[in-house]
């Protein structure tokens, strides 16, 4: 898949479904011939840019509620140093299996709502 592409797909799905751009990024990342842990590690530092992104533009049109993020945001960083040290530790097909049974999981809760 162009570049091109695989960016503006990613950055559809980040501005839909707020960083829902990793869902496509790390597939489309292995496709090109990154290794597991190489595409998770390089989908985080797209998404950021892109979640920045996503951000201002919710943030102009008001739909960013700030105090809510900011009870999430002390979790999620340690949620995302805790993710970084299993990540250098296990498996690219353990990798797999899990983000696969995670995006297995998401997509059957969805289709049941």
């Amino acid at each position: 898949m162009k570049k091109h592409i695989m960016g503006l797909l990613c950055g559809l799905l980040n501005g839909l479904f707020g960083s829902g751009g990793g869902i496509a990024a790390v597939p489309l990342l292995e496709a090109t011939g990154s290794e597991a842990k190489e595409s998770h590690a390089t989908s985080v530092a797209f998404i950021f840019i892109l979640s920045i992104a996503t951000t201002i533009s919710y943030l102009l049109g008001d739909k960013l509620d700030f105090i809510t993020a900011a009870k999430y945001i002390p979790y999620g960083i340690i949620g995302a140093v805790i993710g970084a040290i299993f990540l250098k530790n296990i498996s690219n097909s353990v990798l797999r299996r899990i983000f696969g049974g995670i995006m297995l999981a998401a997509a059957i809760r969805i289709l049941l709502k």
